[in-house]
């Protein structure tokens, strides 16, 4: 078994770092570290995601609605449900919980 440390994260130069930390039949638990250089990126997935910001900003748009997160936000995404990330602070954080 691999061990690693969730306090040792990595620089994200441009764009965003997906890292996996944790995967176990449906559940997949990922930390992506944005630049705050990353143009924006839509997403339309089958699964449900849950994600957490835990440190800088983010602004979304969610089915059509803008979304702003400060550390500490988190969202439910449905399966089926566009979201786009259209600007996230440089370094921020983020948690997400994919169930597949």
């Amino acid at each position: 078994m691999k061990s690693s440390s969730i306090f040792e994260v990595p620089n994200a130069i441009a764009g965003e770092v997906f890292e996996s930390l944790f995967l176990h039949k449906n559940v997949t638990v990922e930390r992506i570290v944005s630049s705050g250089e990353q143009a924006p990126t839509k997403y339309l997935q089958e699964h449900d995601e849950w994600v957490v910001l835990l440190s800088g900003q983010a602004e979304m748009t969610v089915a059509g609605a803008a979304v702003s997160l400060e550390a500490g936000d988190s969202l439910h995404l449905p399966g089926g449900m566009e979201h786009e990330v259209v600007r996230a602070s440089a370094g921020a954080i983020w948690l997400a919980v994919h169930v597949r």
